[in-house]
Parts: structure tokens; C-alpha cells; sequence
């Protein structure tokens, strides 16, 4: 019996690119871009290459880049306030915050008493519950975490008369949806922002726009299925959970007081990587005090959900330190500097400078949904993708803003019919849904969220969004 193929991990694809950088390296002549001082404009006229190739070695030494230095080199490159080291320990200190936080299960208790307060009010239930799970998806990141839902409102969804489809739907769509256009989620904007030389969660105000208008269209087209597909059922005795408690509350609100804070920070002082990392530390300071007054957990346990929540995001991490490896391998990022890279780019700018720009902005966005097909992991495919994309942006006349949105919306909606999305196939494994019957089902709602993608590209190339 033949094994099902599997998409090797993303750390294998990078390595695979990394073996390919180290023998081109043999064969291409690295270019430059004579550029003049004090300007930021990048012409295609100006590309120069050097008379030889200059093959990379494989061990470097005395500080030099060689083949099997390309990890460590990589993660201790760049500074507190940049790629990698800098958006590395952002990573580790968030995901362990946020590992504290739902450690607590006050995020879980705070979604069941949603679904408990109001599963008997029809025209509120569907709707609270999709804007609670896109607020997840859009704050947090939140993906996998919608399996465990699933399992748990697909026999109270049943009970009061919706199928399998609106379960998903309220759960892992919404989610999706909040992550794909979110102006904060630490673990795809934070990453893909950073590579490109971007301040973290800068352009926020489009993407807060883009949130509310995709939640808005996701909720209708939900709450119209939900209508036309309910049968009648007894809903006499409804599914009923614990109300939220004093401590859960208490929580709910410190978190949300951070997030402010956070918003605060970002839009009126100019916060960059340190204090936003610093500012989720002090989440994870305030959780562990609450939850050790209020009973809830230890400071041990505290402590053991910060390592673990930190280890979960390891990976990321590791991504973020082997893609930076990698443009140094390439010869690194400096448009004016003797590069690989920039006679990559130089010809893949040849290819698209003849068409308009706009039309080249959409493009980065059809890449992306395409490419994450392969590359699924949100972190991972920022990782591959935008040490590419971004200077790309930058020579066929599209902001590099503009480039990290084409990633979100093509990484973040995508994973809504993949089949190569772990967290889709665990979603519909729990409500007995094949792949294909949800394909048959979703695609429509798919064109209608390219075409809103389409239009974001446009208006956002449009308006030279920064």
C-alpha cells in the first residue's frame, strides 16, 4: 500500500533552497543596482553585474558566510529592533504570553458562555459567534484551536438545527478571515512586515478596514446559509455550560486592556519590536498574578504555559533566522551591492515590467494564494516568500506594504479550501465532512473573497498604501 504523499515542512523547502543558492553560486554572476546617493528610486536600466561568479564557501570562518554557517548566521543577524534576532525574541516572548493566557482556559470559558448566552436568541447566535472567532483569528492568530470548537459546538450547533457546514463556518472560516486581513496578528503580519523592512503592525488603518468589511461579508453569506439550510428541532432544552466566573472575567478584561494598550502604543507612541515584545511580557505578568490570586493555576504552571506556548512558536522562529540565512547566502539585501539576489530579481522584474503596475500588485496576490498551497504555515510562507517579494515590490513600482497584504490575503483565505491546511481537514474530521463535499460547498464563497481581495490589491496599488 502506496503512502499518501505529504508537502515536506517548510524548513526543508528553505534548506532545499539553500543547497540550490550554494551551487548557483557557481554559475551566476551576482549584479547591483548603481544607484545614486540619497535616493530611493530603482531603475531596471541600472543593473550591473560583476565580470565573475564568486562561489560560496562551505565553512566559513573568522566572521565570513559559508554554506553550513547559514543558520546561526541568520538568527544573530540584525538587531533588537529588526530581522532576525529581534523578531525571534518577539516571537518566543508573545506565543509565551499568549501560552499563559490560554493556559487559563479564559478564552475557551469565555466563548462558551458567548454560545451559552445566546443560542436562544436566533438573530444574535451565528453572528456573535463568527465576530468572536474572527476577533481570535485576527488578534491571536487563532487556527488549530478551532478543531477543539468544533468538537465541542458541533452537538449543541446539531441541537438547535444547523448542520456540519455552519459549524465550520462560525468556526474555522471566521478565524481565517480575522487572520488574513488582521492589523496585528503577531505571528504573519509581525513576521512578514519585519523581513521587509516594515515597523511592525504599520498600515494598520486599511487592514483594520479590510477586517470589518470581509467579517461583514463572511457573517451575511453565514447567517443566509445558516437560515436556509436549519431544520426544526426542538429547542426546548438547550445545551447549557457553566457561566463565565469573577476570575475568567478578570482576565478577559486584563487581556483586552493590553490589547488597547498594545493599539495605543503602536498608534500614538510609535512602538516598535521591543516594547510591543515587552508589552506582551507584561500580559503574561498580569495572567500569572491573576490566575494565581483567583485559584485558577499556579505560578509553576504559569511558568510551564509560558515555556510551552514559547516552544510552540520555536519553529517560526527557527524559520525566521534560515530565511534571513538565506538572502545573506544569496549575498544579502542591498539593492547597490554585488548580489545573487538582485540578479534574481533583476530578471524577474524584467518579466512583469511590462505590464501595469496594478496588474503586478494582483499578481503578488495570486502567487501567494498558489504558493500556500504548498507552504500552508502562515510564518513559514512569509518566511520563503517576502525576502523575494519585497525588494521585487519595490522594482516593478508597488509599495512594500502593498507586497505584505498580497501575502496575508493570499496565505490567510486560501487555507479555507486547501487540502494541504492540517487545521481544516481536523475541522471537518470532527463534523464528518469529506474535503471533497466541502469544496463542492465553499467554492463560491472563495470567488466571492477573491474578487474583495482583488479589489483590496487594486485599491491598495491605487493609493500607494504605506
Amino acid at each position: 500500500m502506496h503512502q499518501k504523499y505529504k508537502m515536506p515542512d517548510a524548513f526543508v523547502i528553505l534548506m532545499m533552497m539553500v543547497v540550490l543558492c550554494y551551487l548557483a553560486s557557481f554559475f551566476v554572476l551576482p549584479g547591483f543596482f548603481n544607484t545614486p546617493e540619497q535616493t530611493n528610486t530603482v531603475m531596471l536600466s541600472q543593473f550591473r553585474q560583476i565580470a565573475s561568479p564568486a562561489p560560496i564557501a562551505l565553512f566559513g570562518e573568522g566572521g565570513t558566510l559559508g554554506f553550513f554557517n547559514v543558520l546561526f548566521e541568520g538568527l544573530v543577524s540584525g538587531d533588537k529592533n529588526g530581522a532576525a534576532i529581534g523578531v525571534i525574541a518577539f516571537i518566543l516572548i508573545t506565543g509565551g504570553a499568549f501560552g499563559v493566557l490560554m493556559q487559563t482556559k479564559a478564552i475557551d470559558n469565555g466563548v462558551m458562555s458567548l454560545i451559552n448566552n445566546t443560542q436562544k436568541i436566533d438573530w444574535l447566535f451565528i453572528p456573535s459567534l463568527f465576530v468572536a472567532f474572527s476577533l481570535g483569528g485576527a488578534i491571536f492568530g487563532m487556527g488549530e484551536e478551532a478543531i477543539a470548537f468544533c468538537i465541542v459546538l458541533y452537538p449543541i450547533m446539531q441541537k438547535l438545527g444547523y448542520n456540519a457546514y455552519v459549524t465550520v463556518l462560525v468556526t474555522y472560516v471566521a478565524t481565517q478571515i480575522g487572520f488574513a486581513t488582521s492589523p496585528m496578528n503577531p505571528f504573519s503580519i509581525a513576521i512578514a512586515q519585519s523581513i521587509a523592512g516594515l515597523e511592525v503592525f504599520s498600515g494598520a488603518e486599511l487592514r483594520v478596514a479590510l477586517t470589518a468589511i470581509f467579517i461583514v461579508v463572511g457573517m451575511v453569506f453565514t447567517m443566509r446559509y445558516a437560515k436556509q439550510s436549519r431544520i426544526s428541532v426542538d429547542c426546548s432544552t438547550p445545551q447549557s455550560h457553566p457561566q463565565l466566573s469573577a476570575v475568567d472575567k478578570v482576565l478577559l478584561i486584563a487581556f483586552l486592556a493590553v490589547i488597547i494598550w498594545v493599539i495605543y502604543g503602536v498608534t500614538a507612541k510609535s512602538y516598535y519590536i521591543p516594547e510591543l515584545a515587552a508589552q506582551f511580557f507584561v500580559l503574561g505578568l498580569i495572567v500569572t498574578t491573576i490566575a494565581k490570586l483567583g485559584k485558577r493555576q499556579s505560578i509553576s504552571e504559569s511558568v510551564d504555559a509560558f515555556k510551552h506556548g514559547s516552544a510552540a512558536l520555536l519553529p517560526a522562529a527557527m524559520l525566521v533566522g534560515l530565511a534571513k540565512g538565506l538572502v545573506l547566502l544569496l549575498g544579502g539585501s542591498e539593492l547597490n551591492s554585488p548580489s545573487m539576489l538582485n540578479t534574481l530579481l533583476y530578471h524577474c522584474a524584467s518579466v512583469i515590467s511590462h505590464i501595469p503596475d496594478v496588474i503586478a500588485a494582483w499578481s503578488m496576490y495570486v502567487f501567494q494564494s498558489v504558493f500556500n498551497f504548498f507552504v500552508s504555515s502562515g510564518s513559514g510562507q512569509a518566511a520563503i516568500t517576502m525576502p523575494i517579494m519585497a525588494p521585487l515590490a519595490d522594482l516593478v513600482g508597488v509599495s512594500r506594504q502593498t507586497a505584505v497584504l498580497a501575502f496575508q490575503l493570499g496565505d490567510g483565505l486560501t487555507n479555507i479550501i486547501i487540502p494541504t491546511s492540517a487545521s481544516l481537514i481536523g475541522c471537518l474530521g470532527v463534523v464528518n465532512l469529506s474535503w471533497g463535499d466541502w469544496a463542492k460547498f465553499i467554492w463560491r464563497f472563495m470567488l466571492v473573497l477573491f474578487g474583495l481581495s482583488t479589489l483590496a490589491m487594486v485599491f491598495a496599488q491605487l493609493i500607494n498604501y504605506q
